[in-house]
This record gives C-alpha cells, structure tokens and sequence, in this order.
C-alpha cells in the first residue's frame, strides 16, 4: 500500500545514530542569498560560539564513543560543517579529526567528510584529508553566471573563481583527487539546466546533488515560474544524465530510481526522513535537520545539550518531536510510497505545523512519474 513505508517508521524510532554533524564553525565567508543559516527566520546563529571549543570536541567524542561502543557499531559518519567549516582553521580541525578518531572504541571505524564552499582550501588542508581520510564535498550550483546570482561574499563580489581554483586543487593530485566527494548545486530556475549540468561536469565530479531551494508553504519557493518549473529544469538534466554512458552519481534521481525498484533512498527529499542523523553546533547543544531553521525562529531547536544527554537520548526526542510519518494529504497519492511526503522543512504551513503535502508537490509528482518511464522499460528488458 502507497506509504505504508513511512507510515512504519513513526513507531520504529530508530535505535543507532549513523552520521553525527559537528559544527565546527558557526559563521561563513559567504553571503549566499538563499542560505538557511544566515538569511532566512532563525537567529540562532548569532549566539553560538564563532567556532567549537577544545572541551566540547572532546565531550562530542566521548558521546560518539559511549553510543558506538553501547550498540557494538561497525562504522559512524562524521560530517564537519558550517557555516564554512574550514574558517575553524588547520589546527583546531585537525584536533578534531584526531580527538574523535581516538575516542572511538576498538572495531569502530569513523568516517569522516566535510562540506565546503571550496573558496578556502589549500594544500595544507588537502594534505590534512588525506591524512585522516576526510571526503570533500564542494557548494557549487553551476558555470560562473549561475554560481554568482546567488553564491556571493558580503561585499557582492562572486565567489566562483575562488571556488573553481579549490575544486582544480584537488584535482592536481591523484591523492586529493581520492578525496573529492562531489558537488551540491542549489536549483535556480533561472538558469538554463543544462548550462548547469555542464558547468558541473567540468569539473569531473564523482557525484552531483540537486537540491530544491528550501521553501514551505508560507516562503513559497523563488521565482516560481508557473507549476512544474522545477520539475521542467530537473527533467532537462534527468534526461541527459540517464542517457549518458558514464554519468556522475546523482542522489536526487537515484533515489527516486531506487525507491520505484523498492529499495531506500539516500536523501531526504525523497523517501521521507532520514533516520539517524543528529546535529551538534558549536556550543555543545543537539539541534534537528538544518533545513528546520527555514520554517519559524527555533525550528530547529531541541533543548539538549552534550553535557547532559547522550545521543541515544537523542534519538528518542527527535522520534517525539518529529515523527517520521507521511502527510494526511499524501496518503492516497499514487506516488506516495516514493516521494515519501517530500523534505519535511517544504511541508511547513502555520496552524498544521508539517501535516501537509510539500510545496514543492506538483514538481516532485512530475519527475517521480517521468523517472518511472524509463526504469520500468529497463526492468522489462531485464
């Protein structure tokens, strides 16, 4: 039945946290017009220490250490992040690195990665990553034109040029090139898809991420041209990427890909929330999904700090708070067990909190559908 899937997840809470994001910075060199962080309603930002202190890496390490060795864990993922995570500095990211790494008990192996804007790395960094085995990813959403409409410094000024010179320095060495994760591109449906597309091949990325710029229902979403403009620009680039022979990964169209096949997806755009997933910032307090600080002041919020709750206590309050259930609306939706309700910050509407079919519902009902057409001709011919 459409949606039982996600229906499930509300009463399974899940037991064991499988990437923590550590806010090693709070600020950022950018001022990019779209940010979630610094130009939508939340304000929390302003009170947050610039960048994590030694003690609360060391309290976040012992956190990680107690849940991985309480529930025996093969692996956890450990995101470094921002704000621009590098203006944390060489010396303090590297002592993060370690800290966590030597605090992870025997069995348990810790991945690291790291998103950036790329506009500060240097080979002192790289040389870092390679070290401890930190994967890269870079924000770029496209060629110079459309990077610079939005992804910009304070003073106005583009930062494409810089971002394009980190990317090209991981490039210049087989060992950095290892590292490159790939690249996150927010949607402008100003900017012609594949000009997008292209801009980002250039680069040789080893996966390409599409994201919808956050809305909900009382931001709706920039320069909405009509219904099915967003849907239109990612079909363009679905449609040329499917074709390709040797295509980057694309998380957004094979997730949609994976869920029609009946397998999970790997974002939480598509397939309903992502279990698992717990946020610290840089004072030592847990928050839920970034993408929450776009819907009311404090949206993203728990009340839990590192001090005095394990991530285990984690766990059970976002399985409280935000419940992992799909729409009232979505329940009938033909596409519902694939879509999953959409991103849960897109849901927003004041009075229903998140019971509500995401903004972005006609574009994603859309290209879920046009995605279809080819991956069941394909699991015909097999």
């Amino acid at each position: 039945m459409a949606g039982a899937r996600c229906e499930d997840a509300a009463v399974n809470a899940p037991m064991r946290v499988r990437q923590v994001v550590l806010k090693v910075n709070s600020r950022c060199n950018l001022s990019c017009s779209y940010c979630y962080v610094y130009n939508s309603v939340d304000t929390g930002w302003r009170s947050q220490p610039r960048s994590m202190d030694g003690a609360t890496v060391a309290l976040a390490a012992r956190r990680i250490a107690e849940h991985a060795e309480r529930h025996e864990l093969e692996a956890i993922d450990v995101v470094l992040h921002g704000g621009e995570p590098l203006l944390a500095g060489h010396e303090r990211i590297e002592s993060a690195l370690q800290a966590i790494r030597a605090a992870a008990p025997p069995g348990t192996a810790v991945r690291y990665s790291m998103q950036t804007n790329g506009t500060l790395l240097d080979e002192a960094f790289l040389e870092m990553f390679v070290r401890h085995d930190v994967r890269v990813g870079v924000s770029l959403d496209g060629d110079a034109i459309a990077n610079d409409r939005h992804r910009i410094y304070p003073n106005g000024a583009g930062s494409y040029e810089r971002a394009a010179a980190g990317i090209e320095l991981m490039q210049s060495d087989p060992r950095y090139r290892r590292q490159f994760a790939g690249l996150l591109t927010v949607v402008d449906v100003r900017n012609d898809p594949l000009a997008v597309y292209r801009g980002l091949l250039a680069f040789r990325p080893p996966s390409i991420d599409l994201l919808l710029p956050h809305a909900n229902w009382e931001s709706r979403p920039p320069h909405f041209a009509g219904q099915l403009s967003y849907a239109a620009w990612l079909i363009a680039i679905f449609d040329e990427w499917y074709a390709s022979e040797t295509p980057p990964r694309m998380r957004l169209f094979q997730s949609i890909i994976l869920r029609w096949l009946g397998g999970d997806s790997d974002t939480e755009a598509i397939g309903g929330d992502l279990p698992g997933i717990v946020t610290v910032e840089t004072d030592g307090s847990y928050e839920l999904a970034d993408s929450l600080k776009t819907t009311v002041d404090g949206g993203a919020r728990t009340g839990l700090t590192l001090e005095a709750q394990s991530l285990d206590d984690v766990l059970e309050h976002v399985a409280r708070a935000a419940p992992a259930q799909l729409p009232t609306e979505c329940r009938s939706c033909p596409v519902a067990d694939v879509c999953g309700g959409g991103l849960r910050a897109h849901r927003y509407r004041a009075g229903s909190g998140f019971d509500n079919r995401s903004v972005y519902c006609s574009d994603l009902f859309q290209l879920i559908t046009h995605v279809e057409r080819p991956v069941l001709v394909e699991a015909e011919r097999r």
